[in-house]
């Protein structure tokens, strides 16, 4: 298992890791078998998407921001980060990708984004090749 650190720069961000989750595999020398991302965080996930056109990142994050503000009457954690949780959860925490070939089986315009939702902050996430 292979441990990614990620320092977010705001609030709410995407950082593409789709080099680093190749790089673990290509080391890793499976051939053939999966990559388990996980990202052990309540407010922070993991997804595929897009990594053509960053305006995909932007219009993802500009929904989220609509359907799940900030500050919303009748969040009850104490926190003041609600909407991080309901973000995360929608998200998901781990994502399993085929290894072909030794290499990362994605869609031609696919990325792998590690998603902040209470930023700035230092987190990591946990990558397995078998």
């Amino acid at each position: 298992m292979e441990t990614i650190s990620i320092k977010t720069q705001q609030p709410n961000e995407f950082v593409d890791i789709t080099r680093k989750i190749s790089e673990i595999v290509a080391k890793s020398g499976v051939i053939n078998g999966l990559a388990v991302i996980h990202v052990p965080h309540t407010t922070a996930g993991v997804t595929i998407n897009e990594n053509a056109d960053p305006d995909v990142v932007h219009d993802i994050l500009l929904t989220l921001d609509a359907l799940i503000p900030h500050h919303r009457n009748g969040y009850l954690h104490s926190e003041g980060n609600s909407d991080a949780h309901v973000k995360s959860s929608l998200v998901g925490s781990s994502l399993t990708v085929i290894v072909n070939d030794g290499r990362l089986v994605l869609g031609t315009w696919q990325g792998i984004y590690f998603c902040e939702f209470d930023g700035p902050r230092n987190r990591h996430l946990l990558v397995k090749v078998q």
